[in-house]
């Protein structure tokens, strides 16, 4: 059976696809701060200052996913010497990019094979790391690009939701053009390339465009929040896209959604 090692395992996204994908492969996972895992057999402390060596001789990992958070210069380091170990050992590497890698272009959505350009702190932290994957000489690789993610239990959602219990102003960029994302088919698009064995970079995300104000007004009405405080954020007078879209590795319908998927997503009980 296939032993796949999830690097952030712990947090939102990363065991999100823990739980996705562990009735079929053998899955492992890091955590860090949250003693709630400590107990779990399945999970080993890390932090980005150990020595994971050991943790990787004692899973012996056929596949690692990086969902990890933390220090841009610490992950950046680490990352250099994962990627020289799964370039020596064939081990097949997913890293989760983000849509900021192309944050600089304004005034189109972007595709998979598109040049990455940004101006954020954050893309271009995502993009020193892409590129060093895109130079492993075993071409055993992904990197799965996501936009922003909203669905019920994600910290976009519990942020929105305490600040309207405390009054505090939500942003907002009228002028700001997105697609999202949902971890739980994230995850299930994860699940879908492993078991295809999908290489190359791969675009995640709902199908369909919407201003990210309007977005943000719709959850507010359908979590049926009171007195919401809005703080209106204008980066440019014109509309500008940061949205992903995929002319290569386009999953099946049943992988495929819509912003409003995620919408009625969030009011399911």
């Amino acid at each position: 059976m296939t032993k796949v090692l999830i690097i952030g395992g712990s947090g939102y996204l990363g065991y999100t696809i823990f739980k996705e994908l562990n009735p079929f492969y053998d899955v492992y996972g890091t955590y860090n701060k949250n003693i709630d895992f400590k107990k779990n057999k399945r999970f080993y402390n890390f932090n980005l200052k150990n020595n994971f060596n050991q943790i990787l001789k004692e899973v012996n990992p056929n596949l690692i996913i990086s969902s990890l958070k933390g220090d841009f210069n610490d992950q950046i380091f680490f990352h250099e010497k994962l990627i020289m170990y799964c370039d020596k050992k064939n081990i097949k590497l997913l890293f989760i990019s983000s849509s900021n890698v192309f944050d600089s272009f304004t005034n189109f959505p972007s595709y998979e094979n598109d040049k990455t350009f940004s101006e954020s702190i954050f893309g271009r932290f995502k993009i020193n790391i892409e590129n060093k994957i895109l130079r492993m000489r075993s071409k055993n690789w992904l990197i799965l690009r996501s936009p922003m993610i909203f669905d019920k239990n994600s910290h976009r959602i519990r942020d929105i939701v305490n600040k309207s219990n405390e009054s505090i102003s939500i942003e907002i960029f009228p002028n700001l053009i997105v697609n999202l994302n949902s971890a739980k088919i994230f995850a299930k698009q994860i699940h879908y390339i492993i078991s295809r064995k999908i290489n190359g970079i791969v675009h995640h995300g709902c199908n369909d465009l919407v201003n990210h104000d309007e977005f943000i007004f719709s959850i507010v009405k359908n979590l049926k929040l009171k007195k919401v405080n809005y703080k209106y954020v204008y980066t440019t007078n014109e509309n500008r896209y940061l949205a992903l879209f995929s002319k290569q590795n386009i999953f099946p319908n049943h992988l495929q959604f819509s912003y409003n998927d995620l919408l009625k997503d969030l009011v399911k009980k």
